[in-house]
């Protein structure tokens, strides 16, 4: 048993590659020739507009040696995907690092990193929401998950069953840093909540933990089923999908999950990154 749990925990910051094999195998490679391009050519006036979009978007591309330098290239606006351009990509170099250095931001829910023999695609929420599982599993361990008092009380209604169900658990849920207290037949107020949470969605927090101890028997503790209680509670404290993050927080995410075990899984067990190698993606491409 020592053996295999050193073994999980020595890989535990590892995706499937079973995923990133699914993911290459789905990406269809086709050469599409528009109608005719063979046979025309694009008036004097079509071309120079052509070269002069194509020098445009070659200006936007950074690390690029015939590229301006980075002072002089425009903030990108798209609000799909975010390229830090103040920083050359060279600065760091991601062979100090496993899961590599951020290179960009898709669809502000993706996080595209650049590892020394490929590229990472992180699910940025998917990955915090396991770090957060992590941080509350380990302060609960030691000295205690502090907590964040709340300057307004929210008060959340639920029936009667699941104030009655969740009343029963309060010292445990204390421990774990969320403070309720009964309030009238059919509510519950909330006066703090787990510091490492942040600000979070207290009503939908507490809604799925009614959920999570009502499949519970009330004779099981919820120390013994602490790993689906973190899970819970960090759902709702992680980096959501559809913020916009900067170089300097998508690189600390990348290295904490480095640091951390089970990172490779989100709490609901689904991969938290995909990394794709060179050699695949060249292939992709017919360099080989």
């Amino acid at each position: 048993m020592g053996a295999i749990k050193h073994a999980l925990a020595e890989a535990g910051h590892r995706a499937a590659t079973t995923v990133a094999e699914a993911a290459l195998s789905a990406v269809k490679v086709e050469t599409v020739m528009l109608q005719g391009a063979r046979q025309t050519t694009p008036p004097t006036a079509e071309r120079s507009n052509l070269t002069r979009e194509f020098q445009n978007f070659h200006a936007q591309l950074p690390g690029i040696a015939t590229a301006p330098t980075a002072s002089a290239i425009a903030p990108v606006e798209d609000p799909v995907i975010s390229i830090d351009t103040a920083h050359p990509f060279a600065e760091v170099d991601a062979r100090d690092y496993p899961l590599g250095v951020a290179r960009g931001q898709l669809h502000a829910t993706y996080i595209v990193a650049q590892t020394a023999d490929g590229i990472v695609i992180v699910d940025q929420h998917a990955a915090h929401e396991r770090l957060v599982e992590e941080r509350i599993k380990a302060a609960l361990a030691a000295d205690g998950v502090m907590r964040q008092g709340l300057l307004i009380p929210e008060v959340v209604e639920l029936d009667e069953t699941a104030v009655d169900c969740i009343l029963a658990r309060n010292d445990e849920l204390a421990d774990l840093g969320l403070v309720i207290e009964g309030f009238g037949p059919g509510a519950i107020v909330v006066r703090e909540t787990p510091a490492l949470l942040g600000e979070t969605d207290i009503q939908g927090l507490v809604q799925d933990l009614v959920d999570d101890l009502a499949s519970l028997d009330e004779a099981i503790a919820l120390r013994d089923r602490i790993g689906d209680v973190c899970a819970t509670m960090a759902c709702h404290g992680s980096v959501r999908a559809g913020r916009l993050l900067n170089r300097d927080e998508m690189n600390a995410l990348l290295r904490e999950m480095e640091t951390t075990p089970h990172s490779g899984q989100c709490s609901h067990g689904r991969p938290t990154y995909v990394e794709l190698k060179l050699n695949d993606i060249e292939k992709l491409f017919g360099r080989r």
